[in-house]
């Protein structure tokens, strides 16, 4: 639910015809904002997070205590779908290349999928399918990922949130030659994980899958190395330019708010800032 802010801020992007990037890379709730982007659907994300994510069939406590998912991303997908559904041959057709990061459940690599029509919708869902809240993992017949520097390859694989393993994929954009990179956050500039946090039910729910839990237990480092890494010497000295945008502290939305004020309060905060991006990027 997160995600809000950064529905904001696209559909401020989309409001200004402000789309000057070459690559769009994105995962979990990033992924999915990104692909109704590039799609042209202003507003689409907002009216799933405001209408559809807040129905009992989506997020539903009772269900998962007694064995099923927190977030029942299937029904999700399947309504959205049928009801919103995002405009492929659009996403096909951009300018921009689109990779969504997933997690391959057999080793706990992140991989980046090469959305291609009809797969996108899967695609995403892999992207994020969160361990525990989604009891599920999400299998990918015949899609092109990469990873690193070796070349496309087809995979029939199973995959989770790419998140789990790649929270902040800006290294995947410096990778891939960018010199200036916009960072849209789910959490405010002062946010770290805390790494001594012990995520102990999710650990539980990984136990079939060693290489997903060593993920979960590295993630909070990775995601604070990635912060520092976004702001230090290090990627200046590299000749990259990284602009982040954040949600102010006053961010109000947490991984499950229904709270329909709240939402709305910080979709308008993502607006305001996607605005404050474009003079950033354009150096006003």
């Amino acid at each position: 639910m997160r995600g809000i802010f950064a529905a904001g801020v696209l559909d401020s992007f989309l409001d200004h015809d402000f789309c000057p990037f070459d690559l769009c890379v994105g995962v979990s709730a990033g992924a999915n904002n990104l692909a109704a982007f590039l799609a042209g659907m202003r507003g689409r994300n907002y009216r799933i997070y405001t209408d559809y994510s807040r129905r009992p069939e989506f997020i539903n406590t009772r269900r998962f205590l007694c064995g099923g998912h927190l977030m029942d991303l299937d029904w999700l997908w399947d309504i959205t779908i049928r009801e919103l559904p995002l405009d492929t041959d659009r996403v096909d057709a951009a300018q921009q290349e689109y990779r969504v990061g997933v997690t391959r459940v057999r080793d706990g690599q992140v991989v980046y999928a090469r959305p291609e029509g009809d797969n996108l919708a899967e695609i995403l869902k892999a992207s994020s399918a969160m361990p525990l809240v989604y009891r599920d993992v999400v299998t990918l017949p015949g899609v092109v990922v990469e990873s690193g520097n070796a070349p496309p390859s087809q995979e029939n694989e199973s995959y989770v949130d790419g998140g789990l393993c790649e929270p902040i994929p800006v290294r995947e954009a410096v990778r891939r030659g960018a010199t200036t990179v916009m960072v849209i956050r789910s959490r405010p500039e002062s946010y770290r994980m805390d790494p001594t946090k012990k995520h102990r039910l999710m650990g539980m729910s990984l136990r079939r899958y060693p290489a997903l839990r060593r993920c979960l237990q590295a993630r909070a480092v990775r995601y604070n190395e990635t912060v520092e890494y976004m702001r230090s010497p290090e990627r200046e000295a590299e000749g990259v330019r990284i602009i982040e945008i954040n949600p102010p502290e006053s961010f109000e939305t947490s991984r499950t708010t229904r709270d329909i004020e709240a939402l709305d309060r910080d979709y308008d905060r993502g607006l305001r800032a996607g605005l404050e991006g474009i003079h950033a990027l354009n150096g006003r």
